[in-house]
Formats: structure tokens, sequence, C-alpha cells
């Protein structure tokens, strides 16, 4: 493990960060075998976000990386950004992101599956239509939920995504 700290240079500065231990392993696994790119890159672009710097985000996300590694970063980008969505273009960049996951995903999900099995909870969708119904997009985030429940994901609650639904509809007619 190296020991060094770690840097990402932009407009905006230089931000340095550690990772406690070393640099992680980008091919480590966790204790169900899955993968999740290199943390290393994933951490750049939630601190470049963290940041404000979402130019350095975006090419953050143009590496190349092969078909599971891109699905982390995706995610990565989606949650560092949902957690800043009160900033306006915070938010609008979530939603840039999250629209490219889900175009992306059905040929991530094929390499997921082929990685780990199955595939994992996906928060881009619930935080997507989280995103879409507090903006008041309400048939936009029904329409991201039955995408999830097309792809057989939950997202971890009791209702799962069939109960979301119920509650945006809700929210929907209440105006």
């Amino acid at each position: 493990m190296d020991n060094k700290p770690y840097s990402i240079t932009s407009k905006y500065g230089t931000i340095e960060f550690n990772f406690p231990g070393g640099k992680p392993d980008p091919d480590a696994r966790n204790s169900r075998g899955e993968r999740y790119g290199d943390p290393t890159i994933g951490r750049q672009i939630e601190t470049a976000i963290a940041a404000g710097d979402l130019t350095l985000a975006l090419n953050l996300l143009d590496r190349r990386a092969d078909l599971v590694d891109r699905h982390f970063y995706l995610m990565y980008a989606v949650g560092a950004a949902y957690k800043r969505r009160a900033d306006p273009a915070t938010a609008a960049f979530c939603e840039q992101i999250a629209m490219m996951h889900l175009a992306e995903f059905p040929k991530l999900a094929v390499a997921l599956k082929k990685d780990m099995g199955s595939l994992p909870i996906v928060p881009t969708f619930a935080k997507f239509a989280t995103l879409l119904t507090e903006r008041g997009h309400y048939e936009r985030a029904i329409k991201v939920c039955e995408q999830a429940i097309s792809f057989g994901l939950i997202d971890g609650t009791k209702g799962n995504y069939r109960g979301r639904i119920a509650a945006i509809q809700k929210k929907a007619a209440k105006g």
C-alpha cells in the first residue's frame, strides 16, 4: 500500500487527501466478492463535486474505464451531487449525471451481472426519482422507478420502487 497523500488540481486550486492505510487496490473486492472500481477516482469525483468543480468531476468521469468501474464512477458522482442538491448548479449536474447513468445502465447491467453474479442496489434510481419529485416532475420520477423495476432492482426500503411510486403519486395528487 502506498501511504503518500493524493491530490487533484483544478481551476479552483489543489485538494489533497489521504486514504487510511494507503491507496486502495482498484481490483479489491468486499466480503461478498463485489468490486467497486478504483476508489481513488471515485474519491476524486466526490472531492471535486464538494469543491464545486463540476467540470473536473465531468473530466474524471470521461476517463477510460471498464463498464463495471464506469457504473461505480457514475454512482459516486450522482451520490456526491445529490448530497449538495440545494445548490441549483449541483442539482442540475446531479440530474445530468443521473440521466447519463440511466441511459448507459442497460449495457452496464450486463457487465455488472457478469462480474458480480447479480445486480447490486443502484442508488442512482432512487436519488434521481427523489430529485425529480422535489422539483415537481412526478411523471418523470415515476418513469425512473418503473425503469428500476424493469431491471429487477430494489431500493432497500420496505416498499421498494412500487412503494416509492405510490408515494410520488400521493404527492402529485396533493399538488
